[in-house]
């Protein structure tokens, strides 16, 4: 019988602690499991870091020993994003933690988040975008390959969204589809009449199978984001693109050509599935880029 290798922290209750929340954020909170392994990943760090430093009991985290743990990442060249995610980690820890009346406060709250610059996402150009989705043959992997990406534009969708779709989410006749989002959170977003025609022409070539996911790969199995993110960049270097294109991209040029046609943010961030506002915010700077472009070509005194 071979011997399951001991974890050399799991008798001390600083492990079990963060152990007990990552299975809160698991069963109550449904976070995805890409969420969930920061976490795990971000508290094994702090965790590390408190023992290197002595500290065995989340009742020691002290403000100063989390500043300390922030000038670490800073000397370790950790990016200011990500220490930001650290923190955020951190502080929704030992907030469970008071909660579950472990902890009598959250020391985490008053360290402050360095700042970032913030870069606009990039987007795709609406001529390669035609480009990408012109059909070339009537090959099933292609007639797959442009349904994705068709319902991924359409539907603003995150490619966990994408993958995660069943056949029965996809409500053709009505124009609609049901989208597990982050936290579990469904929506339902409306689908235009190209993905909608696309994915007619795909699940008629789409095998026979038990699995009730919409996109299978070769071995008709639920499609991986990795398969995902390899198809859009192989079809964006087919159709000629230069510009590397990946699933989200298509995310965000979705959300700005809606941004540019409704001038109606709140729509946009219910498209989007966005909890907060300030999410979808960065994308009125998208827009004033395309007015600041428009302008410069068009307007007599721009050159002025």
């Amino acid at each position: 019988m071979v011997k399951k290798k001991k974890n050399k922290y799991q008798d001390s209750n600083f492990f079990n602690q963060i152990e007990q929340y990552i299975a809160y954020l698991r069963v109550e909170r449904h976070y995805a499991s890409n969420t969930i392994s920061a976490y795990r990943r971000d508290l094994s760090n702090l965790l590390d870091f408190c023992l290197k430093n002595k500290i065995s009991d989340t009742s020691a985290i002290d403000s100063d020993i989390l500043n300390l743990f922030v000038m670490e990442l800073r000397h370790k060249a950790i990016s200011s994003k990500s220490i930001r995610r650290y923190l955020s980690s951190i502080r929704g820890f030992l907030e469970y933690l008071v909660k579950e009346e472990i902890l009598t406060e959250n020391n985490a709250k008053n360290i402050q988040s360095p700042k970032i610059s913030h870069s606009l996402p990039k987007t795709i150009d609406f001529d390669d975008l035609k480009r990408l989705l012109s059909v070339q043959s009537s090959s099933y992997l292609e007639l797959r390959s442009i349904a994705m990406i068709e319902i991924m534009y359409s539907c603003g969708l995150r490619v966990s969204e994408l993958v995660n779709l069943d056949i029965n989410d996809m409500d053709l006749s009505e124009g609609f589809v049901r989208v597990k989002g982050k936290g579990g959170k469904m929506r339902f977003s409306p689908i235009g009449s190209g993905a909608i025609k696309a994915t007619k022409s795909y699940l008629a070539k789409r095998p026979n199978t038990e699995t009730e996911a919409l996109f299978v790969n070769n071995n008709n199995d639920r499609i991986s984001p990795r398969s995902v993110q390899n198809t859009v960049k192989k079809r964006a270097l087919e159709a000629g693109i230069s510009v590397n294109v990946h699933p989200h991209m298509l995310r965000h040029a979705a959300a700005t050509h809606f941004l540019q046609s409704s001038h109606d943010l709140r729509s946009v961030q219910e498209f989007l599935g966005h909890k907060s506002i300030k999410s979808t915010q960065v994308y009125t700077h998208l827009d004033f880029l395309e007015l600041a472009k428009v302008y410069d070509e068009f307007h007599p005194r721009a050159k002025k």
